[in-house]
Order: C-alpha cells, then structure tokens, then sequence
C-alpha cells in the first residue's frame, strides 16, 4: 500500500494569494463616487444644460457674477449632500446594511434618470412612465449589485458634475453672462445737425392687430394712449420684428443685423449696438429686462434693486421639478419673468401722479411694474443729450393685469391652448395690452409735463406679437406658418421733433431698419455694416419679410398689413342681473376663498375664477359666473387639463367687485338659455 504524503497547511496570511477587504473608507469613498455620478446625469446636467441655453434667465433676474457661480456650485454638489449624510449614517450598521442602503440609492437615481429619459424617448406619460422607470431603475441596481463593470463605469463618471460646471462656465450661451469676455464697442461719430433727446419703449409679445380696430385703425376706445400716439408720429404699418424670441429679437433691432448666432443677449456678444453707437455723445439711461447690451462703461446703473441668489435657487428649483416630473409640463419657462411692483421693489411713485377717474382706488403708481416706475422718473431735461431707453415685459404674460391696473391671481400651469384655453389666453392678454395703454398714457403726460415732448424722438415698438389661434398658439414656427400676422407685424411708432401730425408709411420696414433710422434721426453715423435701411431712405424694393426662428436660418414670409381681427365674442348674458333660479348640480370653485374678503385699496381683485365640475357634465356646457348678483363671464366646459380644471372663467370688468365679503355664483346654461344655479364647494 502506497504512503500517502499530507501537502502542510495553506498559510492565508502571506502570499500571492492573500485576500483582504479594503478599509470601509475606502469603500464608501467609492460609493460615494457612483451617487456623485448618477446626481450628475439626474440633476447637475440637466439643469445646467437649461440653464446654459437660457442666459436671459440670469440676465432678468439681475444676477451679479457670484451670484451665478454660487448658484453652479449649489447645483453640482448641494444634491449629493443628502445621499452622502445618509450613507454616514449607514456605517455603524455594519458592511451589508451599508450595502443595501447604498443599491437603494443606486435604484431611486437610475430611476429618476428614466423618467427624463422615457419623457424624451417614449410616449409614456404620468403613472406608466413611473412603473417603467421603477422597473428601469430596480434592474439597474441588482446589475450594480451583481457585476463590476457598472460600478466601475460609475466611478470614472464620477467626474461628470465638473465636466458640466465647466461647459456651462466655457461653452454655454450663458457663459458670457458669468465670463463676460470684454465690452468693446463702436462708437458712433457724430455729425452736423442736432442731437435731440432719445425716448425709446420697447414693449414685448404685443402683436399690431391687438390694438386694431374694425376700421384698421389703432382703437381709440380701447386703447386711447395708443391712438393719441399714432395721431403725433409717424406709423410704420407694415412694420415685423425678425424673431419670436426676445434674444433674438432685441438685439437684432439695437445692432442693425439679422440674428446669425445662438449667442446671449449681451454686450460682450453684441459689442456694436445702440448703445454704444450713442454713448460717445449721449449720456444712456437704460432699463433692459432680459438683455444687458448696454455695457457698464456706457451705461448708468439702473435704480431696480438687484434680485440675488434666493430668486435663483427657488425659480433653478421650479425649472427642475418641471425636469424631473414624469409629464410634459405646462409652464413657459418665461411667464416667470414677472415685472415686479414698486411696492414689491420698495420704490417710490413717479411723479407727476396721473389723475385719472377711471382707475377707481388711484392705485396705479403701486401696480406698475417698478422698472417702469424708474424709467419714468428719469423723464428729466438735460443738457447733455441723453437716450432714455425701457424694455417693459408688457403685455408679455404671465398677464396679472386689468386694464384699470388692478392686478389678479392666476395658476402658473394655466393653459393657453386647446378649446376654451386659448380664448381666455387672448382675452386675458387683451386685458393687461389695456393695462399697458395706461403707462403710455403715463409716458406721454410725463413728456409733455417735464417739456420733453416736443424736443425728443419718440420710439414706440414691440419686439415681436404673439398669436392666439388655435392649434396654433405661441410664436414658434408652427404659429409663423399659420398666422404670421398675429406673430411677425408689430407695432411701430416714431414721433420726430417737434412732429404734431401724424402720418401713415406702409414701406416694407422690418426691425434691422431701427437703428439707422434712430442714427438718421440723432445725426450720428454707425462705423458698422447694417443689414437695416433707415427709414430717410428709400423703402427696401422686396416686399417679402425675413424671419429667423433660428439664427442664421432666414425664412421668408410674405403679406402686408394685416387686417384686423374679430374682437371676442361678447356673449349676451354678460352684465345682466341673475334673480332666484331653481339650484341644478355643483361645482368645485378652486379659488373661492377670495371672494370672502376683498380690498380693492390694495389693488387686487380675484378677477379669474377656475375649478372643475363633476364628470358626467358634459364638454361644451356654458357656466355663467356672476359677482354679486351680475353676470361677468360666461365659460365653456373643457376636458380637464394637467390640474384637473375643467372651466377658468375671466372677470375684467372690476365694478363687479366691493370691499369687503363678495357672493360668487355660477350658473349652468341649459341649450334654450335657461340658468340653475351650481352649489359650490
């Protein structure tokens, strides 16, 4: 029998084959990174990615250079804090609980990721799209789990976040916001002739044929300020922006040039402009609101408190919720380019006071947008010649606004298109255009008071219209396509010095013809090429339009004045007395609280009332809201949008309402026009 030889024990403590975990630090070091990564594609990217591409945001909202790179630093690491004290926390419970608290984490990112990614790659929305992205997001975590290539895959990404930090700081369009590489600019060279006063309003989203009449004049009943104007100046009927977006749009009229660049609206992008082609010889008084062409060595300091950080982190937290959320969201990034109120800006009325009997609580001065206001109290002579120039987001939405100037609450993912909503979406805009007569009205009282008038060139325009057909609602190139009038023409006056009577040219103007004519006008020559023509000069012999949806993709459009469009229906049962009627079905009234105590002093009103109806009433069906007894509004039944609502019924007319406890009723109107009374709730 053969001997059997015993091989000596294995010595596991020295030698190639030696097996020993890595310190816990170590390991969570490297957890750490994964989330850091995942954060990344969940959060920092997506967010700066928007934000990158919209330095208008950054540019209303005044944000100095630190308040931007506090708010980066913010984004890129503030979101990975709670994962990282979370897993602290984990490490007394031992390796597997660390373990499974961190593939928790893994799954909630992976399926937050899904979510974006399902909105933009499949048609699943609401409940379905978060099934799919909790499926997405548990598989993607037992593969974190079992095999190591992901894990390693997430650790290189780890440095993701600052790889987004710096495309938004070195290639963004608003990196010239934050590193804003030099202001330059031409100065214009002045010539013989005089060097009249400058007074420049650029109103926005205002189309030409909200203010026309039947007749195709301006509407003198609706908008008395604006017809007095165009009866002083020269009205440039056939005049179009060249683009629906402000950026755009604003610089194109202040350089002379067609948009060929995605570039933000600032003056180290746009060196040659308006401002400085006068700010050799003219003292400049600029109020933008989200543009910043005037450079800081051209331009005084305007008098509206800088907003700061908080509004970023908190509207930077709304734009990512709207990110995250598993539907398409309702809300125009721009209608939270709201202009604040004097009051809210702590600012002082302008003088003079406008004495106007028709506003009834002689609240105005409080209402008005506060860069308004500011503009309006530089309305001052002065020796030197000087541009007094205001970019005013009116009638631009969100509309807040009455055509008294009293002001009303509404929900910001209200729709604006679709049956119903886009009618409402016009009257509403309709309402706040009557709001923005008044501050003309103001304008010129101010001019005529300080003797500036007759001295000065006027310039009243809008940057681009904004239409209110259905299907085709907003300013893209889908509403470009199908109605070009509500969105291209514009208004546009020019009141010469010492022009008394007005007059009508209907020449082929487009917005690039702004700054020529202006240089005309001031006796200064621009040393740049411009793509405009002066309005001294010969009308350009082309009849069609340039349109740049995008920069340096003209589109041609063609038609010339546009005809005035129907005024919206007036339906008869509007400000007719409601007696006792028999009670037929409810209705929830979201906003019902505000009618219980109102104080028009304050200068708000609850001029919008919105809620929904039980689901076996049908789409179609009338509702007629009445305030204290009287018809306001009469709305038809929708199908519920994102929020459930199922009417929103607009209330202008603020005679309606009293101090203090006001009735809200709402009435269903049968097919023969008899009304019953709906319980609220």
């Amino acid at each position: 029998m053969a001997e059997r030889t015993l091989a000596p024990p294995r010595d596991h403590t020295a030698g190639p084959d030696r097996r020993e975990r890595p310190p816990w630090w170590r390991s969570e070091l490297a957890r750490l990174a994964e989330v850091t990564a995942l954060v990344g594609l969940v959060v920092t990217q997506p967010l700066l990615d928007v934000l990158g591409r919209s330095p208008d945001f950054f540019l209303f909202h005044r944000a100095s250079r630190g308040d931007v790179l506090l708010l980066v630093a913010l984004i890129a690491l503030a979101p990975t804090v709670p994962f990282a004290l979370l897993g602290a926390l984990a490490v007394p419970a031992g390796r597997l609980i660390r373990a499974a608290v961190h593939t928790t984490f893994v799954g909630l990112l992976l399926a937050a990721l899904a979510v974006q990614v399902g909105r933009h790659v499949t048609p699943l929305r609401g409940v379905p799209l978060l099934v799919a992205a909790g499926v997405a997001g548990a598989a993607g975590a037992a593969a974190h789990r079992r095999w190591r290539a992901p894990r390693r895959v997430l650790r290189v990404a780890a440095a993701g976040p600052l790889v987004f930090v710096g495309l938004f700081l070195f290639a963004s369009p608003a990196s010239a916001v934050v590193l804003p590489r030099g202001e330059g600019g031409a100065a214009g060279i002045a010539g013989a002739g005089a060097h009249p006063p400058v007074v420049m309003i650029v109103l926005d989203e205002l189309p030409l044929v909200s203010l026309l009449g039947p007749d195709g004049r301006i509407d003198a009943a609706r908008y008395p300020n604006f017809a007095a104007l165009a009866a002083g100046s020269t009205w440039y009927r056939n005049a179009t922006g060249v683009s629906g977006w402000t950026p755009y749009a604003l610089p194109a009229m202040l350089t002379g040039r067609y948009p060929e660049q995605g570039v933000a609206p600032h003056y180290s992008q746009y060196p040659d402009n308006l401002f400085t082609a006068l700010g050799g010889l003219y003292r400049i008084k600029a109020e933008e609101s989200i543009t910043r062409l005037c450079p800081p060595s051209r331009c005084e300091q305007a008098t509206t408190p800088e907003q700061g950080l908080g509004v970023l982190v908190r509207e930077s937290g709304k734009l990512m919720g709207r990110i995250a959320a598993p539907v398409d969201s309702r809300v125009d990034p721009e209608d939270s380019y709201r202009e604040r109120t004097a009051a809210e800006a702590g600012l002082d009325a302008a003088e003079p006071v406008p004495d106007d009997p028709k506003f009834r609580w002689d609240t105005l001065d409080d209402n008005q947008p506060a860069r308004f206001t500011s503009f309006l109290a530089g309305l001052r002579p002065d020796p030197r010649p000087t541009l007094h120039f205001l970019h005013l987001l009116m009638p631009h939405s969100p509309w807040a606004y009455l055509p008294s100037g009293a002001h009303y609450a509404a929900p910001e993912d209200l729709p604006n298109d679709g049956t119903g909503w886009v009618d409402l979406a016009r009257a509403r805009h309709l309402a706040q255009l009557g709001y923005t007569d008044r501050l003309i009205g103001e304008t010129l009282r101010t001019l005529r008071a300080t003797g500036l008038y007759d001295k000065a060139l006027v310039v009243v325009t809008a940057d681009h219209g904004v239409s209110f057909r259905r299907d085709w609602q907003g300013r893209g190139m889908d509403a470009i396509e199908h109605a070009a009038n509500e969105v291209a023409w514009v208004p546009m006056f020019v009141k010469e010095p010492g022009q008394r009577a007005g007059r009508v040219d209907d020449r082929n103007w487009e917005h690039v013809d702004l700054l020529p004519t202006i240089a005309d006008e001031t006796h200064m020559r621009v040393p740049w090429q411009m793509d405009g023509r002066s309005a001294k000069a010969a009308p350009r012999e082309r009849a069609d339009k340039r349109f740049y949806d995008r920069p340096g993709q003209p589109v041609t459009i063609t038609g010339g004045v546009p005809a005035p469009l129907p005024p919206p229906a007036a339906d008869p049962l509007v400000g007719t007395r409601v007696g006792n009627v028999p009670v037929g079905g409810s209705a929830t009234v979201a906003n019902r609280d505000a009618f219980d105590a109102v104080d028009p002093a304050r200068g708000g009103l609850p001029a919008l009332v919105w809620g929904t109806v039980p689901d076996d009433v049908p789409d179609g069906t009338r509702l007629a809201v009445a305030v204290n007894g009287t018809v306001g509004a009469v709305a038809p039944v929708v199908p519920p949008d994102a929020g459930g609502r199922r009417f929103a019924a607009f209330l202008p007319d603020d005679r309606l309402f009293a101090a203090g406890a006001n009735r809200l009723d709402l009435y269903r109107v049968g097919d023969d026009g008899a009304l019953r009374r709906l319980t609220l709730s």
